[in-house]
């Protein structure tokens, strides 16, 4: 994924864009929780390290949606984070948000996804960022659905909130008004 994302960066700070957002599993989406298990990386990894250099080459902010985190504590839990990453554009790493509810769903028929079979929830809500766009504040996906979140970041002076979202077609349709 990330020649696509890069090409699309490039293209939008060519275009003039201050930050650019890319979406929940902007990393990967793996096929089932043992590839997603086995391809996670730490926010000190290979990955992350690519995304800074392009921040900086390109001298935008990055926004990275739910990137599949090995947290310090990997060893003695097995599960990752999903994390909101946010670079800033000399590609240092501004704020860590890891996604607070976990998204367990059974669907009959259609979707079947139980995220807290492999993923720790996040502890805690971030203040919000100031960023060229506005104060961001941090969320992700399924966090849509507790407005308390949303009222805090708020609260806090969020003047931008984000939820990346890797919605599958059912699950999608419930949250959105075409």
């Amino acid at each position: 994924n990330f020649a696509a994302c890069a090409g699309l960066v490039r293209e939008a700070a060519a275009r003039g864009a201050a930050i650019v957002f890319l979406p929940e599993g902007f990393d990967y989406i793996g096929r089932d929780a043992a590839q997603t298990l086995s391809l996670a990386e730490g926010l000190d990894g290979d990955l992350m390290g690519r995304y800074s250099r392009l921040a900086r080459d390109c001298g935008v902010w990055l926004s990275l949606g739910g990137f599949h985190e090995r947290g310090q504590d990997w060893a003695t839990t097995q599960r990752i984070y999903n994390c909101h990453v946010l670079l800033d554009p000399a590609g240092r790493l501004v704020a860590a948000y890891r996604k607070t509810h976990l998204c367990d769903v059974e669907l009959e028929g259609r979707v079947s996804m139980k995220e807290s079979g492999f993923t720790n929830p996040g502890t805690e809500i971030l203040p919000p960022v100031p960023t060229p766009v506005g104060k961001l504040g941090l969320s992700i996906c399924y966090d849509l659905r507790f407005p308390e979140v949303s009222l805090a970041l708020r609260r806090a002076g969020a003047e931008v909130l984000t939820f990346p979202s890797a919605f599958t077609v059912p699950t999608g349709s419930a949250h959105w008004e075409v």
